[in-house]
Formats: C-alpha cells, sequence, structure tokens
C-alpha cells in the first residue's frame, strides 16, 4: 500500500479488512565532514572576489594589460596557495586537537569506566532521560569500550570519531577551486586588453557570481535566487570599491 510517506508490505488482517501502515519516507544527509565540499566552495568563491577585484583594480589605475595580466596571475597563482596552506593548517590543528581528546577521553574509559559510567548517565538525565532509563542505557553503552567511547565524544565533546576532517583533501579542493575562480576574471585580458577585456571581466565575473550563489544554496539549502542575488552583491560590492580606488590614484 501507498501512503504519502512511503510503502511497506502489509500482511492482510485476519479478517480481510486492509491495513495502512504510515512509513516516514527515507531521507538523505551529504557527508561534509571530511571539508572537502566546504573548502571547494569557499575556495571558487574567494578566488573569484579577490580575483575580480585586483584585476578591475589595477585596471581602474590604467595600468598596461601586461601589467593587469602579471597581476591577475599572481593573484591566482599566491591566493590559491594561500588558501590551500590555511586550510591544511587550520583543519590539520582541529584534527590533532580532536584526536587528544579522543585519547584522553579513552584512557578514561580504561581506567576508570564505572566514573565515565555515572558521567554519561548523568548527561542523559541532563537531557531528560529518566533516572532508571539512563543508567540503563550508560550500562548498555559501556559494555563495548568503541561504542563507549563514540557516545561520550559525541556526548562531551560533540564530534564523532572518524569524523574528525581531511585536512589534505581540504587543502587541494581549496587550492584546485580557488584557482578556477580566479580564473574567471582574468581570461579576458589573456586575449584582449582595455575596456573590451575590462568589461568582459565584469561580465564573466557577474555570470560566476551567480553560478556559484546557486550552488552553495544546494549545500545550505537556502532559496538559489537568494544565494546568487547575494554572492553577486558581494562581487559587485568589492570589484566596485576596488575599482574606484584604483581609478582615483591612477588619476593621481
Amino acid at each position: 500500500m501507498r501512503s504519502a510517506y512511503g510503502r511497506r508490505p502489509v500482511p492482510p488482517h485476519p479478517l480481510g479488512v486492509g491495513t495502512i501502515v504510515i512509513v516516514p519516507a527515507e531521507h538523505q544527509h551529504r557527508n561534509v565532514s571530511g571539508g572537502g565540499a566546504r573548502a571547494a566552495v569557499f575556495g571558487i568563491s574567494d578566488g573569484l572576489v579577490s580575483n575580480v577585484s585586483l584585476i578591475l583594480g589595477m585596471a581602474g589605475a590604467h595600468s598596461t594589460a601586461g601589467a593587469v595580466r602579471l597581476a591577475g596571475i599572481a593573484g591566482l597563482i599566491g591566493g590559491a596557495f594561500s588558501m590551500a596552506t590555511g586550510e591544511y593548517v587550520s583543519m590539520r590543528a582541529q584534527s590533532e586537537l580532536m584526536e587528544r581528546e579522543l585519547d584522553v577521553e579513552r584512557r578514561a574509559i580504561q581506567s576508570d569506566p564505572e566514573d565515565e559510567r555515572r558521567e554519561l548517565a548523568a548527561l542523559y538525565r541532563s537531557r531528560g532521560v529518566e533516572p532508571d532509563m539512563a543508567d540503563e542505557l550508560s550500562v548498555k553503552m559501556m559494555r563495548d569500550p568503541e561504542l563507549a567511547l563514540e557516545t561520550h565524544a559525541r556526548e562531551e565533546l560533540g564530534f564523532t570519531p572518524g569524523a574528525t576532517g581531511k585536512p589534505l583533501e581540504a587543502a587541494l579542493s581549496s587550492f584546485v577551486m580557488f584557482a578556477i575562480g580566479a580564473c574567471i576574471p582574468l581570461l579576458p585580458w589573456l586575449f584582449s586588453s582595455g575596456t573590451t577585456a575590462t568589461l568582459w571581466s565584469v561580465g564573466l565575473s557577474a555570470v560566476g557570481s551567480l553560478v556559484v550563489g546557486a550552488a552553495l544554496s544546494f549545500f545550505t539549502g537556502r532559496s538559489w535566487m537568494w544565494s546568487a542575488g547575494r554572492q553577486l552583491l558581494i562581487s559587485g560590492a568589492a570589484a566596485g570599491v576596488t575599482y574606484t580606488i584604483g581609478h582615483l590614484v591612477g588619476s593621481g
């Protein structure tokens, strides 16, 4: 039988009367614990915003096409390495901190399991579980050392063992996506110069900002129109400020 929530075979009723059983539909979550998806989104966004700002700032200062290209390429390479290094160092430090806390918890479970059981029971009671049920749950959890460690880490530390992130994955993802984002406003300057290249940079960056914003909504669940508009506004504001400053400096 079908329902609004799902479908499950239902055995015939003893009296021959059909019975509808409502089963909640399954749902899936995206795996974002490794950090690669987050790094990719931020990488391409940062690459686009930072390099279009740099390129238009140079263009606003009436720089030669060669100078603009050099600045864009330097911004792409330097920014990509900077983003990748920052992602790796920050996630490596976070992962090491989590592993250290797990080791502390693991030793505590081995050395004084009863004290850890009482601590776990107290956590359950603080969350509204009945005292008898909290004691029963804590006893069952402490029977398996690995399950006990996972439960203590989740309840006390706020994360699950094995979900401490992947620094190298995040760094590589950030490097590649930053470079892709930084290439968008740079491309016109590889084939043209002057006003034509400037207008093409603005147009491509606007389209890129809309695409990046829409892609970001895939991860956040927000409206793609709202996310795309926000990204376009941020990129446009940054580019407008740097172009104006470059124009004023260049004119002076």
